[in-house]
């Protein structure tokens, strides 16, 4: 069977071309947050226009001041904010000059905004009815039976199965993708001309991410509406965007068309956001990262403000700021182009490999069998009336110095398999062997002196940080727990020594974890696991929520310690890319058992499950076709783990299902190389 899984689906009309009807314009607009002498200027001269049926794609780093770029246009500032110069101009009308009851008129009536977590965007304690009751009372005066018909026909239109019953359930019901599609269909409740969409698929799997996408651009095409789209991911933009503009400390460096930007990108920085992105291409080599950080917005700048970290930077970058040059059909704010200097090339300069682990790729890691179940009960006497299969049967095996990717969608059971791998979780059956010694099974006295050979570092460390504690105290609890360094000082100077080896001075050990960004926050994540000298790090999405940027700084850091120390990583991941430059193998679970394992350059390449090549097909790649892009076949939830579908799990959702699939479960099938796939009907 050699014909793939995706169908070409050309882009929605409404994507194909550009709209020219001019609906929003701003120009000139200049936030200030505080007051005193050195307010903090999020916002600095920001300009640009949003034509009726087109997408701005808005992208930078954190802090670089895009959500409040947003937040600004809707004047929905936090406390001590305010725009000190600008226009913003929406349909002809001038919302800064408007009074704060008719932008509450405006506000999810005319201008909607789709925020980056929908859990903490969605009201607990109301049901979705109510919820989109709320703005299709105030919008369009509906309310009783017409107001639940226009709710249930909008849940529908984001896809939403079911859509009566689910009007009267809360939002914890509902998986992550879906409360997303929930929070879609609020925005457009009030039938608004211009959608916000603040990272909207930051925290999403991939397939969850393109139903999603696919959900917005299809909703723009039907209803014309101009989009402004948030985000730092470049696969998203190229999926998305009509136009780019890439934002900088406040300010815009550089805009374009899609086409014009992702052929050639022009500022300094854009071209490090590119050459930042992990691919197999760059298999063995350091990724470009950006070194240092945005710089605070609290001051007043002399000449660019990205000179610090631009490596064409010469004495003009300091001295004064740049202004706009046109090349062609795009705009950027750079000295060298003004100068008639040659085409910056530094971002693009290959780096050296990584120097070759000198330790034996002996297997560390072998897991049996490896079964989690969760009982489920109920009654009065709690009887037990199900199970939750969460991880159902995985065997696989990780040698010392080499790295395993453990992919799939949200649910399927990964970061349960990594927390039973490292005894965080009760194993219902089989075995885990750490070099050799049993781990399942043993009392938590037993387990304590084998705990310094296994370590974690989650996917948010702010969340895994005490935020009571200072630095050094963090890094020094998991020694002082498990007998490392008995001595005061001998702990200090390995502090300081591992605040060095991750990146960060060792006087920042005296400092708390708020006073961190993100991606420094991580890196004190990985000291903390590189105190106790472990042999295997379980990484459960250490870089899904950072910057490309950032995550590039991270993911360098990761493989040199993994040079130098033999580390074992079991990577959990959805994140192709980065899958396909740090792993060495990839094991692919759906619903509780891995469907297809290998070493990672055959399974990406020549995937053979369905769902493998599903996952491939959602991921938005920055060099492919916009207009005529893969339809994942992959377009329902997954189903739950409490009552898995009978035979193939998958075949409920595979193109290629047939009567064997649906009462029989696939055994193995090797391939060849090592790879090996579950499937009665192998591509």
């Amino acid at each position: 069977m050699t014909e793939t899984i995706a169908k070409t689906r050309l882009r929605p009309a409404g994507l194909q071309r550009r709209v020219h009807e001019p609906l929003l314009e701003v120009s000139g607009l200049r936030v200030a947050i505080g007051r005193g002498e050195n307010p903090v200027r999020p916002v600095d001269g920001v300009g640009f226009s949003i034509a009726r049926g087109e997408t701005f794609a808005l992208l930078g780093e954190s802090g670089c001041g895009k959500s409040m770029t947003a937040l600004a246009l809707v004047r929905l500032l936090p406390d001590g904010g305010r725009i000190e110069t600008g226009i913003v101009r929406f349909a002809g009308r001038d919302l800064l000059a408007e009074t704060e009851a008719r932008m509450r008129e405006v506000r999810g009536g005319q201008i909607a905004m789709i925020f980056q977590e929908p859990s903490t965007s969605l009201n607990p304690v109301m049901t979705v009815m109510n919820q989109i009751g709320e703005v299709l009372a105030r919008h369009r005066g509906l309310g009783g039976a017409p107001a639940r018909a226009e709710a249930r026909r909008l849940l529908e239109a984001v896809g939403i199965p079911d859509a009566e019953r689910r009007l009267d359930d809360y939002p914890f019901q509902f998986s992550g993708g879906m409360k997303q599609r929930v929070m879609i269909a609020i925005a457009l409740a009030g039938d608004p001309e211009l959608l916000i969409a603040d990272e909207p698929t930051t925290a999403l799997d991939v397939t969850i991410q393109a139903q999603v996408l696919d959900l917005l651009a299809r909703l723009q095409a039907e209803r014309g509406m101009g989009m402004l789209l948030i985000t730092h991911d470049l696969g998203v933009v190229a999926r998305m965007a009509h136009r780019v503009g890439v934002m900088y400390a406040g300010e815009l460096v550089e805009t374009a068309t899609r086409a014009d930007f992702f052929r050639r990108p022009l500022h300094p920085y854009s071209r490090k956001l590119f050459a930042a992105l992990p691919t197999d291409a760059q298999r063995g080599r350091p990724l470009m990262a950006l070194g240092g950080n945005v710089p605070a917005l609290d001051r007043e700048f002399v000449g660019c403000r990205f000179a610090d970290r631009c490596p064409d930077a010469f004495g003009l970058c300091r001295r004064e700021t740049p202004g706009w040059e046109h090349v062609g059909d795009q705009a950027v704010r750079c000295h060298l182009y003004a100068e008639g200097r040659a085409h910056p090339q530094s971002a693009g300069l290959e780096a050296e490999p990584f120097a070759a682990g000198r330790h034996r790729e002996q297997v560390l890691l072998d897991v049996r069998d490896l079964k989690v179940h969760f009982p489920v009960r109920k009654g009065l006497f709690r009887r037990e009336v199900g199970r939750v299969k969460a991880v159902d049967g995985v065997s696989l095996t990780l040698a010392a110095g080499r790295t395993l990717a453990l992919v799939g969608e949200s649910g399927c059971g990964k970061t349960t398999a990594g927390k039973a791998i490292l005894q965080l979780v009760a194993a219902t059956a089989g075995e885990v062997f750490l070099d050799g010694a049993l781990l399942t099974g043993l009392s938590r006295a037993a387990l304590r002196p084998l705990r310094r050979a296994f370590q974690m570092v989650f996917q948010d460390p702010f969340a895994s940080l005490n935020p009571r504690m200072r630095v050094g105290e963090i890094i020094e609890e998991g020694m002082l727990a498990l007998g490392v360094e008995p001595g005061r000082d001998a702990r200090l100077r390995r502090i300081d020594d591992l605040l060095s080896r991750v990146g960060l001075a060792p006087g920042m050990k005296f400092r708390y974890p708020h006073e961190f960004s993100g991606g420094q926050r991580q890196r004190i994540a990985i000291a903390r696991a590189l105190a106790v000298s472990p042999r295997l790090i379980v990484c459960d999405e250490p870089t899904s929520a950072l910057d490309v940027s950032v995550q590039a700084q991270i993911l360098n850091l990761m493989r040199e310690l993994q040079a130098e120390f033999g580390l074992a990583y079991l990577f959990i991941t959805h994140n192709l890319g980065v899958v396909s430059w740090l792993a060495h193998d990839v094991a692919v679970m759906y619903l509780g058992r891995i469907v297809e394992r290998g070493p990672v350059e055959r399974v990406l390449a020549a995937p053979a499950h369905p769902y493998t090549r599903a996952l491939l097909d959602a991921v938005p790649h920055i060099d492919a076709d916009p207009d005529a892009r893969p339809e994942s076949s992959v377009g329902d939830e997954l189903p739950s783990p409490l009552a898995p579908p009978a035979g193939c799990h998958f075949h409920p959702r595979c193109p290629y299902a047939t009567d064997i699939c649906r009462k029989q479960y696939p055994g193995e099938t090797a391939r060849g190389g090592g790879q090996v796939v579950r499937c009665h009907w192998p591509l």
